[in-house]
C-alpha cells in the first residue's frame, strides 16, 4: 500500500480529531462507570462504512495491530500494578487465567453447539474468545470502583495472564492444529508455553532492571523509552522460542514495574500514555472492521443469548472451580463472577479466524462484537452497585486515611500525601505521637489555605492534608502505622496482625 504526502495530511487531520474526541470521551465514560472502549469501538462503527464511509476490510492487518495494541496495554498494566495489591490473590487470579478459561471455553462450546446451533469448529471458536477478560476494560472499571486488595488483585492477575492461554487455543483451532493432537496434548503445549513465556519475562524483568540501575542515559526521557523497549524484548524473545509473548510482556513488566528503576514515575506516566493511544486505536480499528449491513436479526439474538450464558453460567461456574486453589468468601465469588469483562479481546482474537478464512468467522465476528458491547455496557456500570450490594466496597469507614505518593529518584524515596478524614482517629494527636519510622518525617501540614511547618508537639486535626517524606526501604511500614493510628488514635499499637487485618490489606 502507497502513502502520498496528501493522503498523510488526510490521516493527520481526521486521526488526530478521532484521537482529541477520544480523550475527552474518556471524563464521560469515567463518570457513569462505563469503559471508554465501547465509545471507541461505536466511534470506529461510525467512520466506517455505514457512517463516513471509510472502508477497511483487512482481517490481517487488524489481526497484527490488534495483537501489538494487546501487548501495549498488558505492558502498562504490568509496570502499573504493584506486586503487593497481587500477591495475596496471585492463586486465585493464576487459577482463573487457566483453570477458569478451560471451564468457561468448555460450557460456552458445548452450550454454542448444542443450544445456539453454531458447528463445532465455531462453537469451540466462540468459547474460546470469549472466554478471557480484558485487561483495559477491567482497569478503567476498577478505577471508579473501591475494592479491597483481594478482589482487584484477582481481576488484575486474571486480566493480565489469561490472554496467553486463549491466544494458543484460538490458534491451534483456527489453523486446525488442534485435531491433530489429543485434548491433554493440546492442554500441556498451552500450559508450556505460558511457563515458558511468564520464565522469559521474569529473566529480562530481572536483567532489564539491573542494567537499568547501572546505566547513566544522557537525558531522562530515554528511560521510560529504554523500559517499554525492554518490555517488547521479552515478547520478542519469548515468540523466537515458541512459548507465549502476552505471558512474557506482562510478566517483564510487573517485575520491572516493582523494581528499582531510575525516573520510575514519569515511566509509568508513559506507559500510561501510549496504553491509552494503543487502545484507542484498538477500539476505532475494531469498530471499523464491522459492517453494520451483515449484522442480522439472527446474529443480534444469538450474540444476546451467548452472553446470557456466557454471564450467568460459564463464568460463575469458572470462578467457582478456580476458587479450589484459594477459597474466597460466596459474596467476594459473586462479585468476581459479575466482574468478568469482555472488552475488547474477544473481538480481536476474532480476527485470527478471520484472517485464517475459517467458515462462518464473519458470523462469529460480528456475534462477538454485538455480545461484548451488550454485556459490557450492562456489567460495567453496574459493578458499583453490586459491590455495594454484596457488602465488598470498600465504605467511606475504611477511607478514613487517603495516601498518594509522588517518587523523589535522587533520594530513592517517596513523597506521601495523606489526607485525615472526618472519621479519622488521627484528629488530635500530635506529629510525634505519630512514631514513623526512622527517616521518615511529616515535612508539612496544609490546614485550609495555611501551611504549617510542624513541630513535635503540632497537634493534627481533620481535614489536615500532610506530606510526607520517607525511604521506600520503610514506605510499607510507614503507611501501616499511619493506618493503625487513623483507626486507633495515639494508643494504637505497631503490629503486624493489626495491619493485616485492615479492610485495605484483605
Amino acid at each position: 500500500m502507497s502513502l502520498d504526502v496528501h493522503q498523510l495530511d488526510s490521516f493527520l487531520l481526521v486521526g488526530s480529531a478521532v484521537t482529541l474526541l477520544a480523550i475527552l470521551a474518556v471524563r464521560v465514560s469515567s463518570r457513569v462507570g462505563l469503559p471508554s472502549l465501547l465509545l471507541y469501538l461505536l466511534m470506529g462503527v461510525a467512520l466506517g462504512e455505514s457512517g463516513l464511509g471509510i472502508q477497511f476490510e483487512d482481517a490481517s492487518a487488524a489481526h497484527a495491530l490488534g495483537f501489538a495494541a494487546l501487548a501495549v496495554i498488558l505492558a502498562e498494566g504490568g509496570l502499573t500494578t504493584g506486586w503487593r495489591d497481587l500477591r495475596g490473590s496471585l492463586r486465585i487470579g493464576v487459577s482463573l487465567a487457566t483453570v477458569g478459561i478451560g471451564v468457561s471455553v468448555t460450557i460456552m462450546a458445548l452450550a454454542g453447539h448444542y443450544v445456539l446451533g453454531l458447528s463445532w469448529p465455531v462453537a469451540i471458536l466462540l468459547g474460546a474468545v470469549c472466554s478471557p477478560t480484558d485487561a483495559a476494560a477491567v482497569f478503567s472499571v476498577l478505577r471508579v470502583v473501591p475494592l479491597p486488595r483481594r478482589l482487584t488483585g484477582a481481576l488484575e492477575a486474571e486480566s493480565g495472564l489469561n490472554d496467553a492461554p486463549t491466544v494458543v487455543l484460538v490458534t491451534l483451532v483456527s489453523t486446525g492444529a488442534v485435531g491433530d493432537h489429543h485434548p491433554l496434548v493440546v492442554g500441556l503445549i498451552i500450559l508450556a508455553e505460558l511457563v515458558g513465556g511468564g520464565l522469559v519475562g521474569f529473566l529480562v524483568g530481572r536483567g532489564g532492571a539491573l542494567l537499568m540501575r547501572r546505566v547513566a542515559l544522557p537525558t531522562a526521557g530515554l528511560y521510560p523509552l529504554a523500559v517499554i523497549t525492554l518490555t517488547f524484548l521479552a515478547y520478542g524473545l519469548a515468540a523466537g522460542v515458541h512459548t507465549s509473548g502476552f505471558a512474557a510482556i506482562y510478566v517483564a513488566a510487573l517485575v520491572l514495574g516493582n523494581s528499582e528503576l531510575p525516573h520510575r514515575g514519569a515511566t509509568r506516566s508513559f506507559a500510561e500514555g501510549i496504553a491509552w493511544l494503543s487502545q484507542i486505536g484498538l477500539f476505532v480499528m475494531l469498530g471499523l472492521l464491522l459492517s453494520p449491513s451483515r449484522v442480522t436479526l439472527n446474529e443480534v439474538l444469538l450474540g444476546l443469548a451467548a452472553g446470557l450464558i456466557l454471564t450467568l453460567v460459564a463464568r460463575p461456574v469458572s470462578v467457582a472451580v478456580s476458587s479450589l486453589a484459594q477459597p474466597m468468601r460466596p459474596r467476594d465469588l459473586a462479585f468476581l463472577s459479575w466482574a468478568g469483562l469482555r472488552g475488547a479481546v474477544p473481538v480481536v482474537l476474532t480476527t485470527i479466524p478471520l484472517a485464517e478464512g475459517v467458515g462462518g468467522s464473519e458470523r462469529l465476528f460480528d456475534l462477538v462484537f454485538v455480545m461484548v458491547v451488550v454485556y459490557t455496557a450492562l456489567t460495567g456500570p453496574t459493578l458499583p452497585f453490586v459491590a455495594r450490594v454484596l457488602g465488598v466496597a470498600l465504605t467511606e469507614r475504611h477511607r478514613d486515611l487517603e495516601l498518594e505518593a509522588a517518587p523523589l529518584e535522587r533520594l530513592a524515596a517517596d513523597l506521601l500525601q495523606v489526607t485525615i478524614a472526618d472519621t479519622s482517629r488521627m484528629h488530635g494527636v500530635e506529629v510525634a505521637e505519630l512514631r514513623l519510622p526512622v527517616g521518615a518525617s511529616v515535612s508539612l501540614i496544609i490546614r485550609g489555605d495555611q501551611m504549617v511547618v510542624p513541630e513535635p508537639r503540632t497537634v493534627l486535626r481533620h481535614g489536615d492534608h500532610l506530606l510526607l517524606v520517607t525511604p521506600r526501604a520503610v514506605r510499607e511500614d510507614v503507611e501501616r502505622r499511619l493506618r493503625q493510628v487513623s483507626r486507633g488514635g495515639r494508643l494504637a499499637r505497631w503490629l503486624r496482625e493489626d495491619a493485616r487485618r485492615t479492610p485495605e490489606r484483605d
